[in-house]
């Protein structure tokens, strides 16, 4: 049950997008709970349109939605690394991190399940084992945890930004400079409830790029997260205007990614390293271009 002080940058704000904003929830559930008479400030139901106060006690309670786990192997995930804690994984694109509400495709979760991997059962049923997610359209390296102790220290070592991430990610245009950081909040945007956006009211949000080499109409870039919010290095490119070659959600050109043939963003999880939670080895792995970005890549070149 999402709970927490009205901050002084969400005073006056209508209930349901303050709310959405503070818990990162969808505007639709707020709105929903709002009607029911589960959206409260300072313990009184209000309505969605009411105006928040600076400082007031905000509590949505959220129903509770149960999602079904179907097993089922997927073409193309690959085992990279296994042992009696931990699982990396190196996701192909168009798989879902885990089951979720709204997406009937595959999931990492019901792979590994399939495949008969015991993963940790700490929160949600759904999301066993998860503690950091690729988006749907994201490819790349991804762990998963098997015991409880793998969970607890991961969650912590991903949360304390201990975890070495490296993504590429291909975009529009040539941006200037060739190297920088974009330091911008990112909360759910107001006209689409699967769709972030910078936000001053979000949650704060730092990516880090440089490039790695010019193409024709677009660039390569290297990119270092410091948070790890949904959506970031999408939001965060699309928002100086040099959104990921074939991100039509984030307004990518569709006839360039149609020219290269690519149906989802380009944008990969090519390194991931962290300390292993149980004998503090250093581990690092690696992940190589699938076929769609690697042809995206030679089209440009």
């Amino acid at each position: 049950m999402p709970i927490g002080f009205v901050p002084e940058g969400l005073a006056d704000c209508r209930a349901d997008v303050g709310a959405s904003r503070l818990f990162g929830i969808s505007r639709s559930r707020v709105e929903q709970a709002a009607g029911e008479g589960r959206l409260t400030m300072d313990g009184t139901a209000i309505h969605k349109s009411d105006r928040l106060r600076a400082g007031a006690m905000l509590e949505v309670e959220i129903e509770e939605r149960s999602v079904r786990i179907r097993p089922a192997l997927v073409e193309g995930m690959a085992i990279v690394y296994d042992d009696a804690d931990l699982v990396v994984v190196d996701k192909p694109a168009g798989i879902a991190a885990h089951p979720s509400l709204g997406w009937d495709g595959p999931s990492v979760v019901e792979h590994l399940a399939a495949a008969g991997f015991d993963l940790c059962p700490a929160g949600p049923p759904e999301r066993k084992g998860i503690v950091s997610r690729l988006d749907v359209g994201t490819s790349g390296l991804m762990v998963v945890a098997k015991s409880e102790m793998a969970y607890t220290g991961l969650k912590k070592a991903f949360s304390g930004r201990e975890v070495h991430k490296v993504y590429h990610a291909l975009v529009q245009g040539y941006p200037d400079p060739v190297a920088g950081t974009i330091d911008a909040p990112i909360g759910h945007a107001r006209t689409d409830e699967w769709k972030m956006a910078v936000d001053p009211g979000g949650r704060a949000a730092v990516t880090h790029y440089s490039t790695i080499r010019r193409l024709f109409r677009a660039t390569l870039l290297t990119i270092n997260l410091e948070t790890g919010r949904t959506h970031q290095i999408r939001v965060h490119m699309a928002a100086i205007r040099h959104p990921c070659v074939g991100d039509l959600l984030y307004g990518a050109d569709p006839h360039l990614a149609a020219e290269v043939g690519l149906n989802r963003q380009w944008l990969h999880a090519v390194e991931l390293g962290f300390t292993h939670p149980r004998s503090g080895d250093d581990m690092l792995f690696t992940s190589d271009y699938p076929p769609d970005l690697a042809h995206c890549l030679d089209v440009l070149s």
